[in-house]
């Protein structure tokens, strides 16, 4: 056995040797991306100019000609925007909430996106009327006509004893890299109320049945404390449905708790508490089509490399972090390889997806579309000339690694293809899959996806579907990195000998339901 020890050793770094990496042209791409970059110009006509951009909005909309129109001007092919069916549009254009009685307090929130507006500043006494399931209608029956309805009762806070902001140790990364325990299972638990916990088709049932209760009994608004978030911090996301034909909620509002929990208070002392609410929402029902932003750099073949970000945000800031970031990375390396002047084996193709945040519809239009429906796994032409799909939408913090999606074959070519940037602190690849986000309408057909592994900062903490994700939580430095690093990953791809490799193609499954929301906030 000891005998054939050496040549068992040198299995790996030969498969390594193999993959070969122009260290010229990633001197060249370091240079173009830590010298000449755009990506703050980027971030700045994405988040300050043209956010917030809900799907089918009008930030939206304005975001994305500016997209098309940029692509063009750094010399992509045919940018163009691609329609896919959606739902009706919304924009909240002014919002406030105030304590009027007992005494005057201007009040934290977001409305909840898809919810009806008021007319003018409307002012109600609060009633609390916690609701959790559809049983629990009968008993509020009659009661809540022209009332403000607080949903939940008093949200516990703690002090911090940690920062927001956090980056991987050393350890961490070497943690990340190793598999996860095969035996491991995780078990659902039951909510506080002591129920079975909903599944999402449930959920969506039991909102579309609250809403309609909340129209029925003329409420005038809902409030509610966010799951998470303090300090001013307000995480929101939709409350209402992009569905033209389903109920329009009245409007529903998310406060920081400690501004939430003072009404709750005052409500438990018998106090009467009213509030003025002023909501301007606009629907817009004429086009259910959003799109995506699609754009080529021509190759020598008609095989095709992808890159791409989520376009849309949430609308209770400019979606900086969530995920203008990514987005702004992707353009860039576009710009950056588009400045090598170099005419690559494969087409480079970009994606900027719209829909993301409501269950990753506009890549799932554009996969199913283009390479394969999940449902039936019949595959288009296509399909076997996709050699990989590269994603980022985890904040804007430094990329550490990527994600092997379990397609361990790429392990070789990943760490050959980090070892040039292990000075930036890039090192780790991980055999664990990451959900969340577009990636995974490629992996869901059989094709390689990968997301890269970020610094957190302060991603799950204040800036993720949050009233704080602004241009002013960007790490420039850490953006000019993941350019590099991803303008490197792309251009390795799109000059390799072979295609990536794959993993077997998955089973036909029946279709997830079109449209299944990502979550909600009440």
């Amino acid at each position: 056995m000891l005998a054939c020890l050496p040549v068992l050793l040198l299995v790996p770094s030969a498969a390594l040797a193999q993959e070969k990496v122009d260290l010229r042209i990633v001197s060249r791409i370091r240079h173009e991306a830590f010298e000449n970059s755009k990506v703050m110009e980027h971030m700045f006509y994405l988040t300050d100019a043209n956010g917030p951009r809900l799907s089918n909005s009008p930030g939206f909309k304005r975001a994305g000609e500016w997209a098309v129109k940029t692509l063009k001007g750094y010399g992509l092919d045919n940018a163009h925007p691609e329609k896919f069916e959606f739902g009706q549009g919304w924009e909240n254009t002014r919002f406030a909430v105030n304590v009027v009685e007992p005494n005057y307090q201007p009040l934290i929130g977001v409305p909840g996106a898809w919810t009806a507006g008021t007319d003018g500043p409307m002012t109600a006494e609060v009633v609390m009327a916690t609701i959790k399931a559809e049983e629990d209608f009968e008993k509020w029956k009659g009661k809540l006509a022209g009332k403000i309805v607080l949903l939940n009762p008093e949200r516990e806070i703690s002090p911090l004893d940690k920062p927001l902001n956090h980056r991987y140790t050393d350890a961490e990364l070497d943690s990340l890299a190793l598999a996860p325990n095969p035996g491991e299972r995780t078990g659902a638990s039951a909510n506080r109320a002591g129920r079975p916990p909903m599944n999402i088709q449930q959920l969506r049932a039991f909102r579309k049945k609250l809403a309609a209760f909340f129209v029925e009994e003329k409420v005038a608004a809902v409030v509610y404390a966010g799951f998470n978030g303090d300090g001013g911090t307000v995480f929101t996301m939709m409350a209402g449905s992009r569905d033209v034909k389903d109920p329009v909620p009245p409007p529903m509002i998310t406060l920081t708790p400690e501004h939430y929990n003072r009404i709750v208070r005052l409500m438990d002392k018998k106090i009467p508490v009213k509030l003025e609410i002023e909501a301007k929402n606009t629907f817009f029902k004429d086009d259910v089509n959003s799109f995506n932003v699609i754009g080529d750099i021509p190759g020598k073949t008609d095989e095709i490399v992808m890159m791409g970000g989520h376009l849309d945000s949430w609308h209770g800031a400019q979606g900086a972090t969530d995920n203008a970031a990514g987005v702004a990375v992707m353009m860039e390396v576009a710009r950056i390889l588009n400045s090598l002047g170099v005419k690559m084996k494969r087409t480079v193709r970009i994606g900027l997806w719209g829909g993301e945040e409501q269950g990753l519809l506009g890549s799932k239009a554009y996969v199913k579309e283009h390479f394969a429906d999940p449902a039936t796994m019949k595959t288009t032409t296509e399909h076997a000339k996709l050699s990989a799909y590269y994603n980022l939408d985890n904040g804007s913090g430094k990329i550490r690694g990527v994600y092997l999606q379990g397609n361990d074959m790429m392990r070789p070519i990943f760490e050959a293809w980090l070892d040039p940037f292990k000075d930036l602190g890039a090192r780790t690849v991980s055999i664990r899959n990451t959900g969340g986000t577009d990636h995974l309408s490629y992996d869901a057909v059989g094709l390689p996806g990968f997301q890269f592994i970020q610094d957190e900062l302060e991603y799950s903490t204040r800036t993720h579907h949050s009233n704080m994700d602004n241009y002013d939580r960007i790490q420039k430095g850490d953006l000019m990195e993941a350019a590099a690093i991803i303008a490197s990953f792309v251009y390795n791809t799109a000059m390799a000998d072979e295609m990536m490799p794959r993993k077997p193609l998955p089973k036909a499954r029946p279709a997830e339901g079109a449209g299944a929301p990502t979550g909600g906030s009440f």
